[in-house]
């Protein structure tokens, strides 16, 4: 068995190939959400949106880890597209809370079979049983770095 801390041949190789499976991922979101007329960063926050309309920035921005200012950049640019409107929120006017319109709502179908084609292209040639394992893996080092980062655990798995 390896030991990943100071295998440095192996550390190498596995850093390599989780930024060469990231950056091909990265264009792969890229252009199959430009032909529904999406950035990459926008199916994330319509999944949230999907399941629980009306959260606020701050609760999307903690489930994605991602910045407020990150957050409120995709949700203008949401917003100007016709998929979201921003409302505050009645009990703090302060707080505003996004909810999807009709647009926001009818894509849904079109990103779900997209990103379903995206998983079977990443996915090739595994069986139930590797893609299962995959995901034990990536939940893992997702929470390794979660941790290393201080970040607290994301409540979405």
């Amino acid at each position: 068995m390896m030991n990943c801390k100071t295998d440095t041949a192996w550390d190498k190789r596995f850093n390599t190939l989780l930024f060469q499976i990231i950056r091909l991922h990265y264009i792969r979101v890229h252009d199959l959400m430009s032909e529904l007329g999406l950035s990459r960063g926008q199916p994330p926050i319509l999944r949230l949106l999907w399941e629980q309309d009306g959260r606020c920035q701050r609760e999307m921005g903690d489930i994605l880890h991602l910045s407020p200012a990150t957050i409120s950049v995709i949700l203008q640019r949401m917003e100007q597209n016709g998929l979201l409107k921003r409302r505050p929120d009645p009990d703090d006017r302060r707080v505003l809370q996004a909810y999807l319109t009709d647009k926001g709502r009818e894509v849904q179908s079109a990103v779900e079979q997209t990103l379903s084609v995206l998983e079977d292209e990443c996915c090739h040639g595994f069986t139930p049983e590797e893609k299962s394992l995959l995901s034990q893996f990536m939940l893992r080092i997702r929470n390794n770095l979660l941790k290393a980062t201080g970040s607290p655990t994301s409540r979405q798995s």
